[in-house]
Parts: structure tokens; sequence; C-alpha cells
């Protein structure tokens, strides 16, 4: 009897400690990990196929940037059907698709440069519904006390995918060659999209492994509905609030993209490291925005539940994580050695860590219940630094031959987002 009445207090702990609701943020963090793995992994093994093919900086910049294009065009589309399908159905076959592609690349890029950068459009597509389908899910999943920190834990899956990404690329690239890197990620997908359809629901109410207290928290009125009219699109989308919103999106996706494409390339040419090493380096500034992005948030909600306003909250974090990665990008030319360039880029992105409690939740400040949409809406525009960011890196470099322009260029990128987001966002609800 000891034994059974043990079993069961073990067992009544297990389901306290993780209602149904962590499990999809869980498995939505590893989704936006995975996603950011099978993104950096050709940042790591593109300093081994410039070697390998002869690419220039420009066509590697091309290679880098293919990707965005697929992503952007799909992106809205993406949102619409995570509002219309469910966020379960759309996120688990965009992570089951970007795997694909993700294993299909090396045999691409030894057919042709076409083929890879075909190979890549297609990858964009895949990953375009991730963002939306997820937050698509939180709206019914997560409830509103816990929304901020669902969200930094869901995008805190962006550092930490680019670490792992980061290291264990470099270390595949290494020891098993450049393709490796894309097998390895590529099946880690197809194994989450096995336990992802095996083990969520796109809806707390139709999961019958939800307790009847956790429905209670969940399940609630406001989630009838997600389908707006035209005109309601138009009031929203073309606030002054979401305008402050995508431009601090468009500015943190700036900085993510091009340091995620070029920051491997940056340590192997400027500072002179090994492949391996060029990785470990690139990785380490990741892994201080994922600290500081879940501490910012923490930190955040906790402002706002003693009485902080949320507007004033949100725009401290958004600004002054934004003006403080530009003082770092501005210090980068005076980084002599690889110590000090990973000192400055670990302080930058600690900074746009926290920045990300700013913009991120606001989404859901100003339509609770539309996130999806307004994601994809927002992400659009935050999607074309990575065309036009990342190519353009690559081509300053070419006739500069350094990368200080680029980080020139990138810095002023996020005081213009910083302007806009401390003079225009407000956390008025502008839907329900």
């Amino acid at each position: 009897m000891p034994v059974v009445f043990a079993m069961h207090a073990l067992t009544t702990t297990a389901v306290v400690r993780w209602p149904r609701r962590h499990y999809v943020v869980a498995l939505s963090f590893l989704a936006c990990t995975l996603a950011y793995t099978d993104r950096v992994n050709i940042a790591v093994a593109a300093v081994a196929m410039k070697e390998q093919f002869g690419w220039s900086q420009t066509e590697k910049g091309l290679v880098l940037s293919s990707f965005f294009v697929g992503y952007l065009l799909f992106m809205f589309l993406s949102g619409l059907l995570a509002a219309r399908f469910g966020g379960k159905l759309v996120l688990g076959l965009s992570v089951l698709a970007w795997s694909l592609f993700t294993l299909l690349t090396p045999m691409a890029a030894s057919l042709s440069m076409g083929a890879l950068i075909a190979t890549r459009i297609g990858m964009g597509v895949g990953e375009a519904a991730m963002f939306p389908a997820a937050y698509e899910l939180f709206g019914r999943w997560v409830p509103p006390i816990e929304r901020a920190r669902g969200v930094a834990r869901l995008l805190s899956g962006i550092s930490l995918g680019t670490v792992v990404g980061l290291t264990g690329s470099g270390w595949l690239v290494a020891h098993f060659g450049w393709p490796s890197a894309f097998y390895a990620f590529g099946v880690a997908g197809l194994v989450w999209g096995v336990t992802w359809f095996r083990t969520i629901e796109d809806d707390p109410a139709s999961d019958p492994r939800v307790e009847p207290t956790e429905r209670a928290l969940l399940v609630m009125p406001e989630q009838a509905s997600t389908r707006l009219a035209p005109a309601q699109y138009r009031r929203l989308l073309l606030s002054a609030p979401v305008a402050a919103i995508v431009v601090a999106h468009f500015a943190m996706t700036w900085n993510i993209y091009v340091l995620i494409s070029w920051l491997p390339s940056y340590f192997r040419e400027v500072q002179g490291l090994s492949i391996a090493n060029a990785g470990l380096f690139s990785a380490a500034p990741w892994l201080t925005m994922f600290v500081f992005g879940n501490l910012s948030a923490a930190v955040s909600d906790r402002l706002i539940a003693r009485g902080a306003q949320v507007t004033r909250t949100r725009k401290y974090v958004q600004c002054a994580g934004l003006l403080l990665s530009a003082a770092v990008l501005l210090l980068m030319r005076e980084a002599h050695t690889p110590t000090v360039a990973l000192s400055l880029l670990c302080v930058g992105m600690a900074a746009l860590g926290c920045s990300s409690s700013g913009f991120a939740p606001a989404m859901l400040d100003v339509a609770p219940r539309h996130g999806a949409v307004l994601y994809a809406y927002s992400n659009s525009f935050a999607t074309v630094p990575g065309i036009v960011g990342v190519t353009l890196i690559g081509w300053l470099v070419d006739v500069t031959g350094t990368y200080t322009a680029g980080f020139v260029l990138t810095a002023l990128v996020s005081v213009a987002g910083a302007l806009a987001f401390g003079t225009l966002f407000h956390a008025r609800r502008i839907i329900d």
C-alpha cells in the first residue's frame, strides 16, 4: 500500500507540474529551436561550401538569402491558414516540410547553384508557418497571465537553435564534412513531427488529457472566433501601434539574420579562427541572448504585475535593447582580437534578447485573439532583412573588404527601430 500511495503521489505531482499547456509551449519551443538550427547550419557549412564550389562573397550571400524568398512569399498566407485550419496541423506540416528540404540540400548543392537556391526557397516556404501557427496555438493554450513568458520561451528557441546549429554544425563539418550538418538536423525535424502529431491537440477543449481545473483556465468564450471582417483587418494592420511593432520587428530581425548569416564568416576571415572555432565563437552571443531574453520577460511581467504601465514597460525594454546593440556594433571596428569581438557581441546579443520582450508580447497587447495574422503580417516585413540585409552585407564585404560598413548599417537600422517604437507604440487593445 505505501508503494501504491507513493506512485499515486508521484503521478499527481507530475500532472500538476506538467499541465498540457506546458507541453504545447515546450514542443513549440523545440520547433523554433529546430527551425533555427536548420537556418544557421548553412551559415557554417557555407564556409566549406564556398571553398569547394568557388563562390564569391556575393554568391554566398545569394545562397544564404534565398531561403527568405520562400519565407516571405508564404508568410501572410501561412497566418491565414493557421487561423483557418488550426495551429497543430499547420505547424506540424511546416516542420515536416522544411526538414525534408534540409535533407535535400546536399544533393541540390551538388547539382547546381540553381537547384540549391530552389531548395532553400522551398525550405523558406516550409518555415514560414512556424511562428504564426505557434501564436494561433498560444491564443488557445496559454492564458493571459502567462502569455509574455510563453512568447519569450518560444522566441528563445531562436537563440538556442542558433547555438545548437552553430556549434553542432561546426563539429559535424569538421569531423564528417559539410553535408552531415543537413542530414543530422533534417532527421531531428522528422522525429519531432512524429512526436507532435501523436501528443498535441489543436484545442484544449478536444484534449481528454487536460484536467478540469486547467480546462476552466484555458477554454474561454473569447476564443470562439478569430475571423475578422476586411474593415477590421484594415483597422488593425494600419494602426500606429502595429506600425511601431512592424518597424521594431524589422530592426530586430535585421540584426538576427545578418548576424546568423555572417558571424561564422566574420570570425573565420577577420579573426582567423578555424571553421569549428568560428562556429563555437559565433554561438556564444546567442547563448547570452537566450538567457537575457527569458530573464527580461520575467522582469517585465513582474513590473507590470506590480503596477508598471504596460506601454512604458514595452517601450523601455525594446528601445534600450536596440540602442545598446547599436552601440556595440559601432564599437566592433575596435575589436582586434577574437576575445574582444566575442565580448562585445555577447553584450549586444543580450540587449537584443531583452528587446524581444517589447514588440513580441505587444502583438498580444493590441490583438490577443488574432496573433497568427498579426505576427504573419509583421513578419512579412521583418523577413525583408533576410533577403536585402544578408545580400547587402555580402556586397559591402566584397566592395570594402571589411565587415565595418555592414555593422554600421545594422546599427543605424536599430536606432531607427527604437525611435519608431518609442514614438508610435501604445499597448491599448485595438481589436478584441
